[in-house]
């Protein structure tokens, strides 16, 4: 069943991100009483079928499921079973059962697929979905009307399954499908012959173009256009998506979209919303469309952007009280989930990266289905008040409740440059574990690119290649970040560079190449930021890390010292110039930092070693034992006074520099 439900589960074309689920029955030795007893194994609550393992399976004892017949008290009360399950489970562990196991344990089949194909969803969403169904599978698949998932809709299958012993499954009016079989390779293969005869029907016996014709001025643009007038809306689309709360944002301009979007009847179809329930929890009801050709003015789009936030609210305020009982739950914002523009591409947010792509994807479902739908017949999705009663649901609510805690630096999103090692990469590592999704910015793309695969990859964390002397590149780099998560939240200037000579060795070329990468490279990133964080809304943290050395008089330093007095001072510059945007700037003063720094490993520590009169391999040990509490200094401590200034507890702190040096009095701050 695992290795039949990953096959299944990988194949976008057979059920969406963490829907549908499987199941088999099957017979174990009660531990009690030595017996054997029929047991169901099925996919719980949550879980995602192509990386199904057995801990997310619920496992529970058939005669009590099948017996909970007796007692149900019909469905206007049918939640109070999903509770009821918790009765009927075997031993301990295992995930938590979900609203679909009545389906499976009550339909007489050793095993059972529900599954939300997109071929298959098209029939279900279709305005004569009983009719095309019986066309298109000549009565070997039956037809379900809708009906909100729980134990009803389980009974009503079972009753399928009993009355027409012919059929391998059904199609579910505005849901999706459901097969059985006898052995689990069976039940793949009725599984697979639905989604395949589903979609073979719609390609031949759909019109050319079901969302008409193109709409004159709303083709793509060119891909380097789109992907830069995308991240130049970025960060106002992200705006809207987090009115309410913060999110975190993704984008897409897979061809699939820029086509529903050129064409006439994309403003109608968006308009009806999404389609099976497991869409509209993610996606909302409907999407908000940008209704301006792509290449109005920035400035007019981004005005219209906001026209049609506000109307979207007041509509979505509009609907919840239009379905919503004393007992509902309270609203839990009214801004868009998804966010479409013609000629550019689709926007999608959640609580964090991997949610707010998912959510983009089942969009792409939708869109997948409108064209099915249109094609044999119209879309026509369950009514409005069914979607509310879905998206309302106290079992989803009570879903909710159950997750975790966010992490402090959830929905944040943060840039971190020369993050490819040493302290940067320490910062991006303390980051990303604190919840924040990071964009890793280096001038080496090999190194960004392993930090980033260390942070759990695309939707954690993603990698840049930037030269912060560059100010082409860096704002490359930042169009990168916001097409990634939808913004920046968090920029961290760390790049730098060092040459220890003294005054009458040193060039004005190493002068210009250290002040050019950290006192230019700080202004130049920190001004991208700010651009992009005013565009947002939603204030923000730029840090800096200087030095204990822009306080710290010593010899052999000119050029790196006066590098970090002026990144000291930009801290206390900024914090007073964009407070009023919600933005605060603090830095960081290491010293010391030998093991795992950059920095040291490029000379600067062989140079600083001699100036001391020790052997390298015992800097840090000198380093430490002229501190006040003699502890040597490494990245993690410097990437933890960051988490410190960045992660909540000091709101009300900005313009200040912390020293990270185990005590050095000489640079104390006065």
């Amino acid at each position: 069943m695992l290795a039949r439900s990953r096959r299944l589960g990988a194949d976008p074309r057979n059920t969406n991100y963490a829907g549908g689920n499987t199941s088999a029955k099957g017979t174990a030795t009660d531990p009690v009483t030595g017996g054997e007893v029929e047991l169901l194994w099925v996919k719980g609550s949550g879980g995602d079928l192509g990386t199904l393992t057995g801990q997310g399976l619920a496992v529970l004892r058939l005669d009590r499921l099948r017996a909970l017949r007796e007692v149900y008290p019909g469905a206007e009360r049918e939640d109070e079973m999903v509770a009821a399950f918790d009765h009927c489970l075997h031993g301990r562990g295992g995930a938590a059962p979900s609203i679909d196991t009545a389906m499976h344990g009550l339909v007489d089949a050793a095993h059972v697929d529900h599954l939300h194909p997109d071929s298959g969803t098209a029939l279900a969403c279709a305005a004569d979905g009983e009719r095309l169904t019986a066309e298109c599978f000549g009565g070997r698949v039956a037809w379900v009307p809708w009906r909100r998932p729980g134990f009803q809709l389980g009974l009503d299958i079972a009753a399928v399954r009993k009355t027409d012993p012919q059929a391998i499954g059904c199609v579910l009016g505005g849901h999706g499908i459901t097969a059985w079989g006898g052995s689990s390779g069976e039940c793949e293969r009725n599984s697979l012959e639905i989604i395949r005869t589903a979609g073979a029907f719609l390609a031949e016996r759909g019109r050319p173009r079901p969302f008409g014709p193109v709409i004159e001025g709303y083709e793509p643009l060119p891909s380097d256009e789109r992907r830069a007038r995308a991240a130049a809306l970025a960060p106002y689309v992200r705006a809207a998506a987090s009115a309410d709360r913060p999110q975190v944002g993704h984008f897409t301009d897979a061809g699939v979209v820029l086509d529903f979007l050129s064409r006439a009847e994309h403003p109608r179809l968006a308009a009806l919303g999404t389609s099976c329930p497991d869409h509209f929890l993610r996606t909302k009801v409907r999407p908000l469309v940008l209704d301006l050709p792509p290449t109005a003015p920035l400035a007019d789009a981004v005005a219209r952007l906001k026209e049609l936030h506000e109307e979207y609210r007041a509509e979505y305020r509009a609907y919840y009280e239009r379905h919503a009982r004393p007992d509902s739950p309270a609203m839990r914002g009214a801004d868009p989930a998804v966010v479409l523009v013609p000629g550019v591409g689709m926007f999608s947010f959640g609580r964090d990266g991997q949610t707010a792509r998912v959510a983009g994807e089942f969009y792409v479902n939708a869109i997948n289905v409108m064209r099915g739908a249109e094609a044999v017949s119209a879309y026509s999705p369950i009514e409005e008040s069914e979607k509310f009663r879905i998206e309302y649901w106290e079992l989803e609510e009570a879903k909710l409740r159950r997750m975790p805690a966010p992490a402090p630096l959830a929905t944040r999103v943060a840039l971190v440059t020369g993050a490819g090692s040493g302290i940067g990469r320490a910062i991006a590592h303390r980051l990303a574990a604190e919840g924040a999704c990071v964009v890793v910015a280096d001038v080496d793309t090999a190194a960004a690119e392993a930090v980033a695969d260390e942070l759990g990859g695309p939707d954690r964390a993603v990698a840049v290649a930037v030269d912060v002397t560059d100010e082409e590149r860096i704002g490359a780099a930042f169009d990168a970040a916001v097409l990634a998560f939808g913004g920046v939240d968090l920029v961290v200037n760390n790049a730098g560079v060092s040459v220890s000579k003294p005054l009458l060795e040193t060039t004005a070329a190493d002068w210009d190449r250290q002040h050019a990468i950290m006192p230019r490279g700080s202004f130049l990133v920190s001004r991208e930021a700010a651009r992009v964080m005013a565009a947002q809304g939603l204030g923000g943290d730029i840090v800096y890390i200087a030095s204990k050395n822009a306080v710290f008089a010593g010899p052999d330093n000119i050029a790196y010292g006066a590098a970090k007095a002026d990144q000291a001072h930009q801290v206390r510059l900024l914090a007073a110039e964009l407070g009023g945007l919600g933005i605060r700037v603090n830095g960081v003063n290491p010293d010391g930092v030998v093991r795992g720094s950059g920095i040291f490993a490029g000379g600067w520590g062989a140079r600083r070693a001699a100036l001391h009169g020790v052997p390298e391999e015992e800097l840090g040990a000198f380093y430490a034992r002229r501190t006040l509490l003699k502890r040597e200094v490494l990245p993690e401590h410097v990437a933890n006074a960051v988490f410190a200034l960045v992660g909540g507890e000091l709101s009300h702190t900005t313009g200040l520099l912390v020293p990270v040096d185990a005590g050095v009095a000489a640079a104390f701050l006065r």
